[in-house]
């Protein structure tokens, strides 16, 4: 029990972990982008479409480990098996 927690945990940090660098390069990256396009061709922007599109991928990568993480979850999968395996018993006794 006590080692499926730390699995779980385990598993937890290193997503949360995994965005952080996620959005760490991007922060870097972009920045560096910026500072090529404004000092090689400040009349034309084009930096701004790798951040916009990255972003949009930094956006889904916040709401897999942030939002969607939260539900349905670890103990919502435990009370479904609970509750599917409570049913089929049920079924099987009522077979008998």
């Amino acid at each position: 029990m006590e080692d499926s927690k730390y699995k779980e945990a385990k598993k937890r940090v290193e997503e949360i972990k995994g965005f952080f660098g996620h959005l760490f390069a991007y922060i870097g990256v972009n920045v560096t982008l910026i500072i090529i396009n404004l000092i090689t061709s400040p009349g034309s922007l084009w930096f701004y479409w790798v951040t916009i599109f990255w972003g949009i991928g930094l956006f889904w990568h916040a709401m897999g480990v942030f939002v969607f993480n939260k539900f349905p979850g670890k103990k919502w999968e435990d009370k479904k098996l609970k509750e599917i395996m409570k049913e089929m018993d049920e079924e099987e006794n009522s077979n008998l």
